[in-house]
């Protein structure tokens, strides 16, 4: 009887850091396997064996994707590659990844030395912007009025236009209220990028790159929004994480090497 086939393995590629990073603990990743350095010059590859005959993609695989790079961010600066990013072994991660852009890399990890990305994100409480849609526009306070209680297959006409109204307002107030977060943030952050909404009643949604002992500047001002739009908008700030909205360039010359 033959012996079963060895499994063929590869390189799940997390994040590019600086080559004097070293781990004081084991650290776990896809697949529950070990997480390692592959060095080469000022550089090295955060990876992990994987075995390549199985596909990369569950909710696990993506969390420990992401909580290894921001976890590493807090002590050293990283630049996270996109989920799934494998290559076939670790002179490949050498030759294909870490010496083709090695100045670009380090550059980009110069720039981001002490630097990690926070999120604010904050959700329209529904009721309450809904009143306050009804309260500024006349006509979706009328068209309102003619439809509670009514037959549904009789106003659908009504109904789609109060509902065209309302998503115009609500993304109207979004802008704005992204303006005042943005204005208020404009001297504590490096830089900043609003994220597109993922839900109709998203109200901000923006990534900053902050100096890593800026946390209390930011949360003081979510503290005074969050004051300022009590019973309106919930905030939620998360981070420090890996600056995953600041990578853009090097991220994308990372790709070319992984396709």
């Amino acid at each position: 009887m033959s012996a079963p086939a060895k499994a063929k393995t590869g390189c799940y590629v997390y994040g590019i850091v600086p080559a004097d990073v070293e781990f004081t603990e084991e650290i776990r990743g896809v697949a529950n396997s070990e997480v390692r350095l592959v060095r080469s010059g000022e550089l090295a590859a955060l990876v992990s064996e994987v075995d390549l005959t199985k596909p990369v993609g569950t909710p696990d695989d993506l969390h420990a994707h992401e909580e290894i790079l921001d976890s590493v961010v807090t002590g050293a600066p990283v630049l996270p590659l996109r989920f799934g990013a494998v290559l076939t072994g670790e002179d490949e991660v050498i030759a294909e990844l870490l010496e083709p852009h090695s100045e670009e890399f380090a550059q980009a990890l110069a720039e981001l030395e002490e630097r990690v990305q926070y999120v604010v994100r904050g959700r329209y409480v529904e009721d309450a912007i809904l009143q306050e849609v009804l309260s500024e526009n006349d006509e979706a306070a009328e068209l309102a009025k003619q439809i509670r209680g009514s037959d549904p297959d009789a106003t659908r006409d009504e109904r789609i236009r109060l509902g065209e109204i309302i998503s115009n307002a609500i993304a109207a107030k979004r802008e704005a209220d992204t303006r005042e977060l943005l204005s208020r943030m404009q001297d504590h952050c490096e830089a900043s990028t609003a994220r597109e909404p993922t839900h109709e009643l998203d109200a901000v949604y923006v990534a900053f790159l902050m100096d890593a002992d800026a946390e209390d500047e930011l949360n003081q001002v979510a503290e005074d929004l969050g004051e300022d739009w009590q019973g309106r908008v919930e905030l939620q700030v998360r981070g420090p994480m890996a600056p995953w909205d600041f990578v853009g360039a090097s991220q994308g010359a990372a790709e070319e090497a992984l396709s």
